[in-house]
């Protein structure tokens, strides 16, 4: 990152400049990079302009024929480049032909793309290992997957795919993700490249993040994106990982089980304190142990009851204390995991313990997922994460507390029975041939009959009040799914940057807003391989508003669009001062961050002051990853940002099920 005291002060999407001489305060000292490295190779001038040139040309090409279907497939490899080159990703002199090999690739799937005569690109016919790409809901960037397609596979009818979750690699960037899925077999060690029974997707999961926060969701689009092309049966995808892609595949299993008709977790962690080796002298702030709910596994842990789970540890691998962990977690409500160890193994597979493993992953193809089953039993702490299959959580009583249900679907006798610990709210979802019209639903003592209205009923809502259960959903504010918090929850799904039209008053603010954007701009293309969608608020559209998370920086005086829901917002300006909670607080010395729906579109959310919570510091193992602040904080002017935090944390907290 630039120094502030040699840049402009404010974002070009803001339209703003100021020299640092004009605030009098000295500059904010650099972050250093962590993730990916930054020793990255010296490349000879000609070659790198040649490189830029090409690369530039070809970009200009794909947004000609955006429009295409296939844009993306052509779009990764010319973004790989074009960030391996923004960013210094070339750690070897041998790695400068790949970007060659990458531009030609790219170069010939544009021609592809151009030929209107041509009804379907060569590369979705072939065999074997190819890399493709999807446009992100996120952040509208390219990000690539790889695919290994058997070669006797029956494509005319439904398949199975494996979706195998990568380990972590500092330097595997775009461009040398996608030349090792062109050239080497990952899942597995290589154990089961000959295999000829399912599709294999490697998600590149925004690389190094844990397959946490935008790394998740790219799981679920690169999935998305290849069932446009090939014929996935949806009852037939197992998830499976190693390594960092273990811990992955660890917290992806248990928070999303309905998807999968098995869950594989090789190696990695499952959860932050015991895996860090934390003691009670170390921990860091009690917000922030809150919410390593977020991805530790261990809260969710019943959720795996709803699907087969298969464990893999070297037997001399430090990281089989995941899977030990969960066993004894799991063995306190009577489940034995299965946990295959590799005897004599330390961080690998070897080949008899593979050879266990997808002969398990067969047995799961062939017998498929259950959609509508029978029993379901859910543990969620958060409504991040609200429920599988048919039975949801909407509402909880309170955040962070561990909410637990179960629910009998008897369709002999159309009574469907629920147990609910922690919840205030629930939607039932029926089928088109399993609606729910007649059914009596049994919570505890309480009975509750679903009335035919004149057609079938496919899904009801229920939520308590006063103590009773009855049919309904909630109106006004509250928390619900996708709209719970924390601060980072907002950087899960499509989001839009709007920074101040002009420079705030208070020098500190000035200050600390034009280093925090840039921050997050650059952490965002660097760590999460994307673009930040930044508009200035003079034209930010309805679109925007209706579609996206909304990132505002600075106060109401110099970010109109902080000025028009001021008054829809938990804290209120004045006079050189901020009001929140009851507090009043110098806005020269304190800045407030914070999540709450957007009062111009409460469906999705609105951000004052922050990006993403986990810093630099935290990249130096993937179980540190994880939001560092609430639903909001108020964050001391007094201490510079820096590779933990963006200033000294005053304080830090939620709000509760309403919003308050």
């Amino acid at each position: 990152m630039r120094p502030l005291a040699t840049c402009v002060l404010l974002t070009a999407a803001a339209g703003i400049t100021l020299g640092q001489e004009r605030l009098a305060l000295p500059g904010i000292a650099p972050i250093e990079r962590r993730i990916p490295p930054t020793n990255g190779v010296f490349l000879d001038p000609a070659l790198e302009a040649e490189l830029k040139e090409r690369a530039t040309r070809l970009s200009d090409k794909v947004w000609e024929i955006d429009f295409k279907q296939h844009t993306a497939d052509a779009g990764v490899l010319v973004k790989a480049v074009e960030f391996a080159l923004k960013h210094g990703e070339f750690y070897s002199e041998k790695e400068i032909p790949v970007a060659v090999e990458m531009l030609d690739l790219a170069e010939a799937r544009i021609k592809e793309l151009e030929n209107e005569t041509k009804e379907k690109p060569t590369w979705l016919s072939q065999s074997g290992s190819t890399v493709r790409g999807y446009r992100s809901s996120i952040d509208d960037t390219y990000q690539p997957y790889g695919l290994f397609i058997p070669e006797k596979l029956d494509l005319s009818e439904p398949v199975s795919m494996l979706v195998w979750l990568h380990g972590r690699g500092d330097k595997i960037t775009d461009l040398h993700f996608l030349k090792r899925c062109l050239t080497k077999s990952q899942a597995f060690g290589g154990f089961v490249e000959g295999q000829q029974d399912a599709i294999i997707l490697y998600p590149f999961g925004r690389h190094c993040v844990g397959w946490k926060h935008a790394g998740e969701i790219d799981v679920f689009e690169a999935i998305e994106a290849v069932k446009r092309d090939y014929p996935i049966d949806d009852d037939r995808i197992a998830l499976a990982g190693f390594s960092m892609g273990g811990a992955g595949a660890w917290h992806i299993g248990a928070h999303y089980r309905d998807r999968f008709c098995a869950v594989h977790a090789g190696a990695g962690f499952a959860e932050t304190k015991e895996y860090n080796g934390l003691t009670p002298e170390g921990y860091p702030s009690v917000i922030e142990q809150t919410l390593w709910q977020v991805y530790d596994v261990p809260e969710y842990a019943k959720n795996f009851l709803n699907g087969p789970l298969i464990a893999y540890s070297g037997a001399e691998d430090k990281q089989k204390q995941a899977a030990d962990l969960m066993a004894r977690q799991m063995k306190k409500f009577d489940y034995e995991l299965r946990h295959v160890v590799g005897e004599g193994m330390g961080h690998k597979y070897n080949e008899r313990s593979v050879a266990e493993i997808w002969a398990s992953l067969q047995e799961a193809w062939q017998r498929g997922r259950d959609s509508m089953p029978h029993r379901v039993i859910w543990q969620t702490p958060t409504l991040r994460y609200p429920g599988n299959s048919w039975l949801q959580v909407t509402g909880l009583d309170e955040h962070w507390e561990g909410a637990l249900v179960e629910g009998r679907w008897d369709k002999e006798r159309k009574v469907i029975d629920l147990d609910l610990e922690n919840v205030r709210a629930i939607e039932i979802l029926g089928s088109e041939g399993r609606p729910l019209t007649g059914y009596r639903l049994q919570i505890g003592e309480q009975s509750i009959e679903v009335q035919a209205p004149g057609f079938p009923v496919e899904g009801v809502g229920l939520i308590r009040e006063n103590g009773n259960w009855q049919l309904g959903e909630w109106s006004g504010l509250k928390k619900r799914p996708g709209l719970q918090g924390p601060i980072d929850d907002a950087f899960m799904s499509r989001f839009v940057v709007v920074s101040p039209n002009k420079v705030p008053s208070p020098p500190k603010l000035a200050r600390w807003v034009g280093f925090e954007i840039d921050h997050f701009r650059d952490r965002w293309s660097a760590l999460m391989r994307g673009k930040m969608i930044e508009r200035r608020a003079s034209s930010l559209n309805s679109r925007d508003v209706a579609d996206a998370n909304l990132i505002l920086w600075g106060d109401p005086d110099s970010n109109p669009v902080i000025a028009e829901m001021v008054e829809g917002l938990p804290i209120q300006w004045r006079g050189g001062k901020f009001t929140f909670r009851g507090e009043t607080y110098d806005a020269n010395h304190y800045v407030p961050a914070l999540i709450f729906p957007n009062p111009l579109n409460p469906q999705r959310y609105v951000v004052i002051n922050s990006g993403l919570t986990f810093r630099e510091g935290h990249d130096r193992t993937n179980s540190l990853q994880n939001p560092k602040l609430g639903d909001w904080a108020i964050i001391g002017l007094d201490q510079d940002p820096d590779n933990l935090a963006s200033g000294r944390i005053e304080s830090s907290g939620f709000f509760d099920e309403n919003w308050k």
